[in-house]
């Protein structure tokens, strides 16, 4: 990893059924080995099943509530500083809340064992949109964290 520059931020190719970035990012959350047609059937499948359960409308507009309710504002980084290392709270920019987001989302479904992972991913899209569910109590721990330690608030950089 180069210390002179800073990578570059890369625009995401808006998915083609829905024609949504935030989908398509999802999309890439959940392709493993290259196998983005299979990620999409994964996605495209709870999109149904979450349209099913909350009879709202529009899946992106669910997905967008679930991400509201689900991402992270605060997050604690570890500083090193006089040979004792320091869990600083810093506040995090709305890509990475985003990003923590969905990866949330995609790990708390993929740890529901017995169930195919787009019903899975369904189930945890409506969880986070109730503002219930492990991916929102996973938000509030970091939450807890960042506000029990920010008597270091100080030593941010």
């Amino acid at each position: 990893m180069s210390r002179r520059h800073r990578a570059d931020k890369r625009q995401v190719v808006p998915d083609i059924r829905y024609s949504s970035p935030l989908v398509a990012h999802l999309v890439n959350v959940i392709m493993q080995s290259g196998k983005k047609n299979l990620a999409q059937r994964i996605v495209y499948g709870a999109f149904e099943k979450v349209s099913e359960k909350l009879e709202k409308g529009d899946p992106v507009d669910l997905l967008i509530g679930a991400l509201e309710n689900a991402r992270p504002r605060l997050e604690v980084k570890s500083r090193r500083v006089g040979g004792a290392t320091y869990q600083v709270p810093i506040e995090i920019s709305y890509e990475r809340q985003e990003s923590l987001a969905l990866r949330w989302i995609v790990d708390a479904a993929g740890s529901r064992k017995g169930i195919p992972m787009k019903d899975a991913l369904a189930t945890e899209i409506v969880d986070a949109y109730n503002n219930t569910g492990s991916v929102v109590k996973k938000k509030e721990d970091t939450h807890k964290m960042a506000q029990a330690n920010r008597a270091f608030a100080h030593l941010r950089w």
